[in-house]
């Protein structure tokens, strides 16, 4: 370990190195459920990637209908107020 290093591990406590190992611990398991998850997608048929592309509009148009619609009930709940 290089001077540097030292200096900098002695004033980071011990609770920045146990989330630090949390967090790289979670980063590798994401990225494996990423690397299998991009392969199922490349597994997909053409009919299948089509069912997921209008699947993934409809989610989108409603998600989006959702958030118009919360907006527009906030809007009405702080006037209210």
């Amino acid at each position: 370990m290089s001077a540097s290093e030292e200096s900098r591990a002695e004033w980071l406590d011990h609770k920045f190195w146990d989330r630090l190992e949390l967090i790289e611990t979670r980063h590798q398991r994401i990225q494996s459920e990423h690397d299998a998850a991009r392969r199922g997608l490349e597994r997909l048929s053409l009919e299948e990637f089509s069912q997921l592309r209008e699947a993934w509009r409809r989610y989108c148009d409603v998600i989006a209908e959702l958030d118009r619609t919360t907006a527009e009930l906030e809007a009405l709940r702080t006037q209210a107020i």
